[in-house]
């Protein structure tokens, strides 16, 4: 006989694979067979709701596997987590994480916005600014590439040591981000440029992790073609992405003005 306890962790079980179903992240058929053994692992009816509901949860995901599958397209996301607002986009074999910065130095607003590319293995691509506002107007509008490593199209995926190009003179508007960022050594704030992506990552997934159905209401969207963030954890190429990106941490070493080592240390 199934105890008091027993109904209990089945109901939380099943309810989070039914809620999954709707906004991800993707249910696993070893999750469901694992459910239906503890089912009887602790003398659950067969005829018991329980059964039932797993049946409708296997048959939901039949029911996706026999739809065609459509060529990859281009996703955008965005929403607020951790207390600032950001986009995602998806596409192919790599995500593009974006936050935006706003600050002032003598008497002049400015406003940037930092992209970081990861890979399909979480690894960086390149770290780029886009000057909203300027704190010199002739540059509104125009982009730099902060970091970028050599060749990311065809370096492999997992690489653990690879040579990038950066930019020799880094904009005045970092400081938005951290106001002593130039009182720092070149190659710490290089290494610090790469891993806030990773850190904002790593927060992300852990406020989506408390995510439920009722916080859809604060999730606002810059327009109607933006999907909620959220909904990034049913996202078969940016979940895994972002899993990986979030668990890593670079180091840099200089190699001269224009190039730097990047390094993932092995784990």
């Amino acid at each position: 006989m199934a105890t008091k306890e027993h109904k209990r962790q089945v109901r939380g079980l099943i309810e989070g694979l039914e809620y999954r179903i709707h906004v991800g992240p993707p249910v696993r058929d070893a999750e469901i067979l694992s459910a239906q053994q503890f089912l009887r692992q602790n003398n659950f009816s067969p005829a018991s709701d329980y059964f039932n509901r797993l049946c409708q949860i296997q048959n939901r995901l039949c029911t996706r596997a026999k739809e065609p599958v459509l060529p990859q397209v281009k996703r955008n996301y965005g929403g607020e987590a951790g207390g600032q607002f950001m986009q995602i986009q998806s596409a192919f074999d790599h995500v593009i994480l974006s936050t935006c910065y706003a600050g002032e130095l003598n008497c002049k607003r400015g406003r940037i916005k930092i992209s970081h590319r990861f890979n399909e293995q979480g690894r960086i691509d390149f770290v780029e600014l886009k000057f909203l506002q300027s704190l010199e107007p002739c540059l509104n509008g125009e982009i730099r590439k902060l970091l970028t490593l050599c060749a990311y199209q065809t370096t492999r995926k997992d690489w653990h040591t690879a040579e990038a190009y950066v930019l020799p003179v880094l904009p005045r508007e970092l400081i938005f981000l951290y106001p002593d960022i130039f009182r720092c050594p070149r190659s710490e704030v290089l290494a610090w440029l790469i891993n806030i992506g990773h850190r904002i990552v790593d927060g992300l997934l852990q406020d989506l992790t408390n995510f439920n159905n009722s916080d859809n209401k604060s999730q606002t969207r810059a327009d109607r073609t933006q999907l909620c963030l959220p909904a990034v954890r049913s996202d078969s190429v940016a979940w895994p992405i972002l899993e990986m990106a979030a668990r890593l941490e670079s180091n840099v070493e200089i190699q001269d003005e224009k190039t730097v080592l990047v390094k993932y240390p092995w784990k």
